[in-house]
């Protein structure tokens, strides 16, 4: 395969080997925070979590939608990273929006997690529904990695939405 279509296929191999992503919003002060979430994806470019709207990433996304995002392997020897960093804009999913977005965010859930309803989410519950619209994507190439020839780790843009 060429290196473009390599990376993107390492990216969408990061994205789903893991079940867990690094949440970066931004608190009022600029300062960054850090969140692990528990997520679903749906076509690589819509990213899915349930939070409480009291947690403070929620309270950062509702007064500032953009967000980072990392996911990565943290079973990867020293040396041979692998990770994927997503620029997107997140926001709670209306309650509108509930019966169509939890049913692709919830086609089939991985051991131990819940596939929510949107009765679960929605009016007084005490979760929500968030989503992240990827607005751009780069893979972590280690220095050690043959097609890297400056021998520095670096990120590569990529593009893991396949083609249709």
């Amino acid at each position: 395969m060429s290196l473009p279509e390599d990376l993107d296929e390492l990216a969408r191999t990061v994205i789903d080997g893991n079940l867990y992503m690094t949440l970066g919003t931004s608190e009022a002060d600029h300062r960054p925070r850090l969140s692990p979430v528990y997520f679903t994806h749906a076509g690589y470019r819509t990213f899915y979590w349930v939070s409480s709207p009291d947690s403070r990433h929620s309270g950062n996304i509702a007064a500032r939608p953009e967000v980072a995002i990392v996911i990565y392997d943290s079973s990867a020897e020293i040396g041979r990273g692998r990770a994927v960093y997503i620029d997107a804009a997140a926001s709670a999913v209306p309650d509108e929006e509930l019966p169509e977005r939890c049913a692709e965010a919830f086609p089939r859930v991985d051991p131990g997690a819940v596939a929510f309803e949107p009765a679960d989410l929605g009016g007084d519950a005490p979760l929500r529904l968030y989503r992240a619209d990827a607005t751009g994507y780069e893979v972590h190439l280690p220095g050690r990695d043959p097609r890297n020839a400056s021998g520095i780790d670096t990120r590569r843009r990529v593009d893991p939405v396949p083609r249709a």
